[in-house]
C-alpha cells in the first residue's frame, strides 16, 4: 500500500537515526522569520505565522504538495497562530497587541477581524472550552503580564487574570490550561474554574522557559528551556514520582582542547503525537527528536536541517510532522541576515518512528 508522500508504509528502520531526505518543502513559504505553525484539527490545512506580518493557510495533499488557500495581515510581526475546534476559524496574534480572526466558513480568505487586544504584544493564544459556555472562547497571553478570555462576539474580555510576569507560552488540552511566564513561573488553570490559578509552580528547569505543551490526556505537560533541557511534569501531586527532566539539543564543542565543553541550544518547540502520545522536541541546533516519555527513551533523532527549528506540529492523524526552519533570535539581532533560510518542511511519519516502546517489566 502506498503511503503518504508516495512512500511505502513499511516499518521504518530500527536505527535511532531518522531520515529527512524525503521531507517535502512547503510551496511559497513566508518571506521573513517563521514564528509558529498549526494544523487544522479537521482537515489537511496548515496555518503559518511569520514576522512578515502575515498568517498563511495552505492545503496539503497526499503527495506532500501544498497550495496557498488564504492569507491575512497584521500591522506588526505575527507571533502565534491557532485553529478553532471545528476548523473554520484561524487566529493570528502578534506584536501589534492584537489577535485577529479569519472565518473560513464565510468564504473570506483575506480580511481578518480583530477579536482581542492587550497593552503589549500577544505572545500566544488558544481556543478553549469553558463549561456552561455554548461556544468556544479564546484565551490570549501577553507580555503585559495578563491572560484574557474572549467571547468572539464581544470586543471586551470576558475575564482577565494577572500573571507574575510576561507570558511566553501557553497550551490547553481539555480542562487543563498551562501558562508559562518569565522568571520561570508556571500557572496551571482548571477551566472548570477559569478565573483563578489552580496551582502555581516554578519550572523544574533552572533557565528561561521557551515552550510548554500539554499531554494529550491533560494529566500534565512538557516544558522546554533555553538551556537544552526538557521536563515532564504531572499536575497532581499523586503523580509526582513520574516527573523527570532530561538533557537534549546539545553537541560537543569542536576543536582541540574542547573535549569537556558542550554547545547548548534552546528547545524551541514540543509537540505530542495525537495517537501515540509520544512527543517531539526541536531546537536552535536545527535538529528534532521523537521521545517516549513513559519509557524515558529517545525513539529517533534526525540530522541537522540547515537552520534553527522555530515551530513544529503533527497533523490530526499523526501522519505528517511539520517543522519550520528559520532564525530564532537566539544569537540576537545582529545574526539575523538576509541570507537566512525561511522554509516549512513536511516529514511523513513512517512505521515505528513515533510508536512507543513495548511495555515491559510492569511499567505503567
Amino acid at each position: 500500500m502506498s503511503g503518504l508522500f508516495g512512500q511505502t508504509s513499511a516499518a521504518a528502520s530500527s536505527s535511532t537515526t531518522g531520515d529527512i531526505s524525503k521531507d517535502v518543502a512547503l510551496t511559497s513559504p513566508p518571506e521573513d522569520g517563521i514564528s509558529d505553525l498549526k494544523f487544522s484539527p479537521q482537515s489537511e490545512h496548515l496555518a503559518v505565522a511569520s514576522w512578515d506580518k502575515k498568517v498563511r493557510i495552505y492545503e496539503i495533499n497526499a503527495q506532500g504538495g501544498s497550495e496557498g488557500k488564504a492569507l491575512f495581515e497584521h500591522e506588526q510581526p505575527v507571533l502565534n497562530c491557532c485553529w478553532s475546534k471545528d476548523g473554520t476559524k484561524v487566529i493570528g496574534s502578534g506584536a501589534d497587541k492584537a489577535s485577529r480572526m479569519l472565518d473560513l466558513a464565510s468564504g473570506n480568505t483575506t480580511t481578518a477581524t480583530q477579536v482581542a487586544a492587550h497593552d503589549a504584544p500577544i505572545r500566544c493564544a488558544r481556543f478553549v472550552d469553558i463549561p456552561q459556555q455554548q461556544s468556544q472562547m479564546l484565551v490570549t497571553g501577553s507580555w503585559d503580564k495578563t491572560i484574557k478570555y474572549w467571547d468572539l462576539r464581544s470586543s471586551s474580555p470576558a475575564a482577565s487574570i494577572t500573571c507574575q510576569e510576561r507570558v511566553y507560552s501557553l497550551d490547553v488540552v481539555g480542562s487543563l490550561l498551562v501558562v508559562a511566564t518569565a522568571d520561570r513561573y508556571i500557572d496551571i488553570i482548571n477551566l472548570s474554574d477559569p478565573g483563578k490559578f489552580y496551582k502555581t509552580m516554578q519550572s523544574p528547569l533552572k533557565w528561561q522557559t521557551r515552550v510548554v505543551t500539554c499531554f494529550n490526556d491533560g494529566s500534565g505537560f512538557a516544558v522546554g528551556s533555553v538551556e537544552g533541557r526538557c521536563a515532564i511534569q504531572y499536575v497532581e501531586e499523586k503523580d509526582s514520582s513520574a516527573n523527570f527532566s532530561f538533557k537534549c539539543h546539545r553537541s560537543p564543542t569542536a576543536g582541540a582542547g574542547s573535549s569537556n565543553n558542550t554547545n547548548v541550544y534552546s528547545v524551541n518547540a514540543i509537540s505530542f503525537h495525537p495517537q501515540h502520545g509520544t512527543f517531539s522536541t526541536a531546537g536552535s541546533d536545527g535538529t528534532f527528536h521523537f521521545w517516549d516519555k513513559d519509557a524515558k527513551h529517545r525513539l529517533k533523532g534526525y540530522p541537522e536541517v540547515g537552520g534553527s527549528i522555530t515551530a513544529t506540529d503533527f497533523n490530526r492523524t499523526g501522519g505528517i510532522f511539520a517543522y519550520s526552519v528559520s532564525y530564532d533570535w537566539s544569537k540576537g539581532y545582529s545574526a539575523n541576515t538576509a541570507q537566512g533560510v525561511n522554509k516549512v518542511m513536511l516529514h511523513a511519519v513512517q512505521g515505528d518512528e513515533c510508536k512507543p516502546r513495548p511495555k515491559t517489566g510492569g511499567r505503567k
